[in-house]
Parts: C-alpha cells; sequence; structure tokens
C-alpha cells in the first residue's frame, strides 16, 4: 500500500454531536479537569503493570504526551483524538499500534468524564473513528480489547452491537472486538461470543444522522 499523505489526512472528525481533534497544550486545563475528578473511576481499567504508581499527569507530561501523539501520526502509526461533546472535552479515543503490510490492523482504545457516561458520546465518536480507519487510513481491521467486568465499556459496545451479551457475571482479562472492512465484527473467547455487525450499515446511519440521535437514549 502506497505511503499516506500526512497532509490529505483529516485532523478532526465532526458528528451530529461531538468532534473529535488532536489534543494540544491549551486543552490541558480541560483534561486534567476531568482526569482528576474521574480517577477513581478511570483508573481501575488503565493499562498499568501491577503497583505501577499512577502516571504523572503536569502541564509538561501532557505537553511531552501530546507531541508523542502527533509524531504517532506524522509516522502512520497511531492516531490519536479528543472527545468534544457539544464543546465541552469529554474524554479520548485513540487509534494505536497501527501494523502495515497484508495484515493492516490497529487497536481502538477510549475513555470518558464520568459525568458524560451514558449520554452515547462514546458509541457516536466510535462510528466516526471507525469510518476514518477504514475509509481515510485503509486499514482493514480494528480490535477493542473490553475487559467483561468493566461494565461502562461493554455498554458503548453494547450500543453499536445489541447482540452483544450482557450477562453481569462476566469475569476475565481483556477480550478483543475485531472489526474489518468488510463489515463484520468478531468476538472471540467464553466471555464474548462471536457477532456480527455491518460497518457501512454503521457508517450510512451515520452520514444520514440516525445514529447519533438513536444512541442517545
Amino acid at each position: 500500500m502506497a505511503e499516506l499523505a500526512v497532509s490529505r489526512i483529516s485532523t478532526e472528525l465532526v458528528g451530529r454531536r461531538v468532534r473529535l481533534r488532536p489534543l494540544r497544550e491549551d486543552d490541558y486545563e480541560a483534561w486534567s479537569e476531568v482526569r482528576s475528578r474521574c480517577r477513581d473511576w478511570l483508573l481501575p481499567w488503565e493499562p498499568r503493570p501491577a503497583g505501577a504508581a499512577y502516571p504523572s499527569e503536569d502541564r509538561t507530561t501532557f505537553v511531552t504526551r501530546c507531541s508523542m501523539r502527533e509524531r504517532e501520526r506524522q509516522l502512520g502509526t497511531g492516531y490519536g483524538f479528543g472527545i468534544f461533546a457539544m464543546g465541552r472535552f469529554a474524554g479520548e479515543v485513540n487509534i494505536s499500534s497501527v501494523t502495515r503490510g497484508a495484515f493492516q490492523n490497529a487497536y481502538v482504545g477510549y475513555w470518558v468524564d464520568q459525568a458524560q457516561a451514558g449520554r452515547g458520546y462514546v458509541p457516536e465518536a466510535c462510528v466516526l473513528l471507525f469510518r476514518f480507519a477504514f475509509e481515510e487510513i485503509g486499514l482493514h481491521r480494528l480490535q477493542i480489547s473490553i475487559i467483561p467486568r468493566n461494565r461502562p465499556s461493554r455498554r458503548v459496545a453494547q450500543k453499536l452491537w445489541p447482540s452483544l451479551p450482557r450477562d453481569r457475571r462476566a469475569v476475565g482479562g481483556p477480550r478483543p472486538l475485531r472489526l474489518d472492512s468488510r463489515g463484520m465484527g468478531r468476538a472471540p473467547g467464553p466471555v464474548l461470543p462471536t457477532v456480527a455487525v455491518r460497518i457501512g450499515e454503521l457508517v450510512a446511519r451515520h452520514r444520514s444522522e440516525r445514529l447519533a440521535s438513536g444512541l442517545a437514549g
């Protein structure tokens, strides 16, 4: 696959209620306020080695992180976006570990302000991200790792894929939900059995703005 021209890749993705764009230094106050207020809610689900200290979230670290995200974008290895809902910072959604060649694969991660959870902002952001990944940067597959006992993350998947099981007793480590550009999603393992989803239908619904209103409830 020919290398993508960075200048032609969108840096802003706009939906009916959410806007995605890379974070920058002047977002620090809003980002820091949300991260501090939601720390206890977010910490159990963030990937860290057992016993590791909570990472620094001062301005210098944040600016360095923004620069790293921009470098990843320039290299085509990752794409990070802040989620802005109704003009207010609400979380992040990212494409990481992009693999090219025959695989054309990447991983998706997201988090949201606890005060904004359950309003359908993350599902709408994911649809924007899927469209960007499959149609703009030419990926063939995305993988979303879901910890089954993380009920907020499961709700995001259940809004996009209603056939995903709602068993509250589900336990265990992350299970990857795989999506590919042909429109099939596959969730292997005993906790998340195989499901199918038509990505083209999701994109079409997004374009007609029916998806956002359907997820808002």
